[in-house]
């Protein structure tokens, strides 16, 4: 055994498990069963061109030589992002620990209950820092919330101001320059006029329907905002302010000021920088709103018993569900880092929160009285943590510089400085001392603090904060680790089985990939340090994106966007601008297959384009003729196809070529989706199906874990013909020579968690990614063998083998009273987290078991879903009494006095032998979707408190 292999650790099948499965799936040899499942004409003639395969070890010490290429400074930029102190309780027991980063998204309440917990923890801790009624469980960065801040304006315009296309979005120029670029890429396609202004020269013309204010300014003036909103609301103007969430402890939070929408970042609530994500960005706004929110909610609902359970709530406001008619293509939160921040505010409470806030406030107050005295005069007015003075920048940098540290540098003679909550008087210090060697005076040293207050008395919070019990309860280490550990013993993840989640590929995220986020030469770099700081981290990006280009077979990647719907959004964005430079601005109708995900739809809207859907034949494949139908039909207006390939129904269409060719023939490019990029990957590629442009899931083919729902990275890979209009970024230049605006705020997006892709493929090499494509698709086909038996399977390649997925045909048992959800809870009390419920098709489970997992584990999952199915054939339609429709069984159930059911305790929690020796048990019963919608409360208040 080769124990240095990483692929050894990360493919779950053994080599004397092949002569097995190959004989169950009917095959000779895993190459025979790759010809049989990928059309020859695209299979790849080389293997791909990647640098030699490096060991766990090798790989840990290049991560650790590369990131001590960094530069760690001090850093005073602000803009957004601040060092902040990770409570060491968080960063080990969540932050570093596999039952949280390894869970998925929480469709499956019952087995999410600790989760859903400690996210209502961050919306409470969103709407009583905001002074808002309703928020979600995170967005993806604050420059991207802010843009969906402006869609919600939109979307609830007044009938009149519909009416009259009323279309102008005042932006105050004291919003952060890179969320400005953000607002200018999501405004033009969807018809928004930005005006960017002083706001205190604004007039309030009926020529605008809303408008954004950034609290305390990009520079750190608070302004009192309040007379501002209350005239804007006179005039049917909605306001939505970008708030630093750690301000709004000491100040008057915009919701008190009648603000329609409060967005921000919660990166400074224990979420290191790491070059500029991930962090859990915030959305909260008005209850009259809550069906245009983007984002997931989590709301407290009740299980079948009636005791409290939460859920996700109204996902019928989803983009997979509105499609073209969604305001927003958002699909992925921040989890995994609002839990976080959620937890952050838990541990410290609000005394802790103000003692923060205060040290931040006085320490910036003493360090400008100090620059004061030294004749460097500080600007601000009114400030929270963040000071402007007047001095000579280029002399200060470099000698600010020699010392290690950074500040802002607004023009040749203005300097801002943000402080933090890592702040110490020797670090003020440290800070007089430059400026006074600037001035040519005699440093000195503080060390204690000026009391005055630098904002006005009125602008001071008075509302009360987080009284709820959680936010007053955990305040030691021994209290906080046992509170996180039981929330976590509520959560499935892939610590206690495979998820075998179609689409979502919940593979290993090994740990040699993990632990280089913790490294301090990655994780404390601010996103807008000075180039010649962050060589380890050009270096690490920009091999990422030639890795990345060689296995797409494309010419250029951008990894800005920090989800897959942004991926899809940017590659649509990047299509638009392609057409426009040729002068083809007509160029807007985008052709989507009837079998495309959700979010294809919604992106496509949301960059301007017009739908038309293809038809779907009945094995599942596009319709070539309708798409060559419609395509010379739309010929001279032809933007682009959005396709998915392998197809979301799990086979390789062997006509994609042709349909390729269709598109390129009447004018258009092809954007592919690559959600299913892991059963591509080393044997085919987008660059020979013929595709454009693709986007890539990092989150899921490259082993970014999904955290609960995320962090999720989006990249897009292009060929030569789309590279210049790739992405900027207003601070920091990246993108091509006639790039967009950008995508995100950061100008590498999560850039912390690419180091997991990275990792991934270094470790991996040439041979290992295409044998982990290889035995993705085996184990598909091994499973597919063992249950096609007991399910219909929906569709399969045209020579009857699934790509790396495959969709089990459930809606037959509905004549025996059985729907798909029986089946997706009754999983629970086998130990497995269900496959995915009604996607593609409703009444139907995609199973998609991944190549990380070992055939024992193939085989436990097998055996439970044909032990289902018999349960399924003892069902019947008048008799509901039964084991899929009262799962999942809760402890509680089992340990009761009575059993008041018609089948054994031991039949219902013990239906197989294996789940004896380690039993999951559901936390509460079936919850009730119906009552969590109607009653929707999304905070940690008591349900009796809305009664």
């Amino acid at each position: 055994m080769k124990t240095d292999s990483f692929a050894l650790r990360h493919l779950g099948p053994r080599e004397n498990d092949l002569p097995k499965m190959l004989e169950t799936i009917g095959v000779e040899t895993l190459d025979q069963l790759i010809h049989e499942t990928i059309p020859s004409d695209i299979r790849l003639k080389k293997p791909l061109e990647l640098e030699h395969i490096m060991t766990e070890y090798e790989y840990a010490n290049h991560i650790r030589l590369l990131g001590r290429t960094n530069k760690v400074f001090k850093s005073y930029i602000g803009l957004g992002y601040h060092p902040t102190i990770v409570p060491p309780a968080i960063q080990r027991n969540i932050f570093e620990n596999p039952g949280w980063y390894t869970a998925y998204t929480p469709y499956q309440a019952e087995i999410a209950q600790g989760r859903l917990e400690a996210i209502l923890n961050f919306q409470t801790t969103v709407i009583e820092l905001t002074g808002m009624e309703i928020a979600n469980a995170s967005l993806l960065d604050e420059s991207t919330a802010a843009a969906e801040a402006m869609a919600l304006l939109f979307d609830v315009r007044t009938r009149d101001q519909k009416k009259n296309n009323v279309c102008k979005f005042f932006v105050s120029e004291e919003i952060l320059p890179q969320t400005l670029s953000v607002l200018q890429t999501r405004s033009i396609p969807v018809g928004v006029e930005l005006v960017i202004g002083n706001h205190q020269e604004f007039d309030f013309s009926s020529e605008f329907f809303g408008a954004i204010l950034q609290y305390p300014g990009k520079y750190g003036q608070v302004y009192d905002y309040a007379d501002f909103i209350k005239t804007a609301s006179d005039n049917e103007i909605k306001v939505a302010v970008a708030a630093d969430i750690l301000s709004l402890v000491k100040l008057t939070p915009p919701g008190e000021m009648g603000a329609a929408v409060v967005v921000g970042t919660t990166q400074r609530f224990g979420i290191p920088m790491g070059y500029g994500g991930p962090h859990a960005a915030y959305f909260a706004t008005k209850d009259e709103y809550k069906r245009s929110m983007p984002g997931r909610i989590i709301g407290v609902s009740q299980d079948a018993d009636g005791n409290r359970a939460l859920r996700m709530a109204l996902q019928t406001r989803e983009q997979h569900i509105k499609r073209e008619k969604a305001t927003s293509n958002i699909c992925t939160a921040q989890v995994l880092l609002s839990v976080m921040a959620g937890m952050f505010a838990v541990y410290h409470g609000p005394k802790g929160l103000k003692y923060i806030a205060h040290k931040v406030h006085s320490m910036a107050s003493t360090l400008a009285d100090a620059l004061n005295k030294l004749g460097v005069y500080q600007t601000n007015t009114a400030f929270f943590d963040t000071i402007v003075v007047k001095a000579d920048a280029k002399k200060v940098r470099v000698i600010a510089e020699k010392n290690e540290i950074n500040f802002f540098y607004i023009d040749d003679e203005t300097i801002s400085i943000s402080l933090n909550e890592t702040i110490l008087f020797t670090d003020v210090n440290e800070v007089i001392a430059v400026f006074a060697e600037a001035v040519g005076k005699e440093a000195f040293e503080v060390t204690e603090f000026v009391t005055e207050k630098n904002y006005p008395t009125h602008l001071k919070r008075t509302s009360s904060f987080l009284t709820h019990e959680v936010f007053n309860k955990y305040h030691s280490e021994t209290s906080l680790m046992r509170y996180i550990k039981k929330l976590e013993r509520k959560d499935l993840s892939l610590t206690h089985s495979m998820i075998a989640l179609g689409s979502c590929t919940m593979k290993l995220n090994a740990a040699a990939e993990m632990l280089p986020l913790s490294m301090p030469y990655w994780n404390t770099i601010h996103p807008f340090a000075p180039l010649d700081q962050v060589q380890g981290y050009t270096t690490m990006l920009k091999k990422l994106e030639h890795q990345l280009n060689v296995i797409t077979g494309f010419a250029g990647t951008t990894l800005q966007p920090n989800s897959g719907a942004q991926g899809e959004y940017a590659g649509l964005m990047t299509i638009r601008a392609y057409h426009q430079s040729r002068g083809d601005n007509k160029r807007t109708v985008c052709l989507i297959p009837a079998s495309a995900h959700g979010t294809n739809p919604a992106s496509a809207a949301m960059a301007g384009m017009q739908i038309i859907v293809t038809k779907t034949m009945e094995n599942g494949n596009i319709d070539v003729e309708d798409v060559r139908e419609k395509a010379l039909k739309y010929k001279d207006t032809l933007s682009c196809l959005m396709v998915t390939y392998p197809s979301t129904h799990g086979v390789f269409e062997s006509a994609i070529r042709e349909i390729t060719q269709i598109i390129h023939d009447n004018g258009g490019l092809v954007y592919m989706d690559g959600a299913n990029m892991n059963a591509q990957v080393g044997l085919t590629n987008p660059a020979t199906i013929g595709a454009d442009v693709c986007h890539l899931n990092l989150h899921k083919t490259f082993a970014i874990p999904h955290g609960g729902g995320g962090p999720g990275v989006g990249p897009i890979c292009v060929n030569e013909k789309l590279v210049p209009f790739l992405p900027s970024n207003p601070l920091v230049k990246v993108g091509g020579e006639q790039a967009i605006t950008a995508i995100s705020g950061a100008p590498y997006g999560s850039a912390l968690v690419c180091l997991i892709s990275y990792g991934y493929i270094c470790m991996l090499g040439s041979e290992g990614i295409t044998n982990a494509t290889k035995y993705a698709i085996l184990n598909a086909n091994y499973m597919k063998a063992r249950l096609e038996n007991h399910y219909p399977v929906l569709y399969s390649g045209e020579k009857g083998r699934a790509a790396h997925e495959m969709i089990l045909d459930c809606r037959g048992f509905e004549a025996k009273g059985i729907k798909v959800t029986d089946i997706a809870k009754r999983l629970m009390d086998y130990g497995f987290h269900a496959p995915t419920v009604s996607f593609p098709v409703a009444g139907t489970l995609m199973i998609e078991p991944t190549e990380s997992e070992d055939v024992a584990e193939l085989d436990r999952f097998c055996d439970a879903m044909i032990s289902i199915r018999q349960e399924i054939e003892a069902a019947t339609k008048e008799d509901e009494n039964n084991m899929l429709k009262n799962a999942p069984h809760t402890l509680a159930m089992l340990t009761a006095d009575t059993w008041t059911f018609p089948y054994s305790r031991e039949t219902a929690a013990y239906p197989l032998d294996y789940i004896a020796e380690n039993k999951f048990w559901p936390s509460v019963r079936r919850v009730d979707e119906t009552y969590g919608d109607r009653n929707l409360i999304c905070s940690c208040a008591p349900i009796e408190a809305y009664m």
